[in-house]
């Protein structure tokens, strides 16, 4: 079994990376773990053309492909969100708005293989839960448009930089178990 663990922001070594870090530890015992950061890959914003609603596929060649590539390989997929601007970053949106050929609202679309769980881990530096709760929406939204089964996901307020995550290992490693 496989699972892929994705640092849905663009800073490399923050503390969504180090929750990510976490988390592949924790999977690793279990599962096949490879994790991917979403900026470690080129791809464009949508033109909001549609070809794809009658295609299943995009007219930008990048690495969109790539990466849905490693959706469709795991069965476990587990996005690990920081908040910007109350919400995903700008990076983890455009890839989400590129993902439209594989969306189950249109005919034909692509598809990745089914029967795959869905988790989400969304982080704050403030202490207002329903900004958490804002990003876990549009991550399990996104995973309803794959046909992702979202089971399970947590909020973790309070945590800006690295250091902030270490009072909250344990609550990450007992969200792990349930994986």
């Amino acid at each position: 079994m496989k699972a892929l663990v994705i640092n849905c922001s663009p800073v490399r070594h923050g503390a969504t990376a180090e929750i990510v870090s976490i988390v592949s530890q924790e999977l690793s015992k279990k599962y096949d773990v490879k994790n991917i950061c979403i900026d470690d890959y080129t791809f464009s914003f949508c033109k909001g053309c549609r070809s794809c609603h009658s295609t299943a596929k995009c007219v930008i060649e990048d690495d969109i492909p790539v990466i849905m590539d490693e959706f469709d390989a795991a069965d476990v997929i587990v996005s690990v969100s920081p908040s910007y601007w109350a919400d995903i970053p700008g990076q983890y949106k455009a890839f989400i708005d590129r993902c439209t050929p594989w969306c189950n609202t249109h005919e034909p679309h692509a598809t990745i293989r089914p029967g795959k769980r869905g988790y989400s881990i969304a982080l704050r530096t403030g202490p207002s839960m329903p900004e958490c709760e804002r990003i876990i929406h549009s991550i399990e939204h996104f995973y309803g448009h794959l046909e992702i089964q979202a089971v399970k996901s947590l909020g973790l307020c309070s945590v800006e930089y690295k250091e902030n995550v270490e009072p909250r290992i344990e609550e990450i490693k007992e969200f792990c178990e349930d994986i």
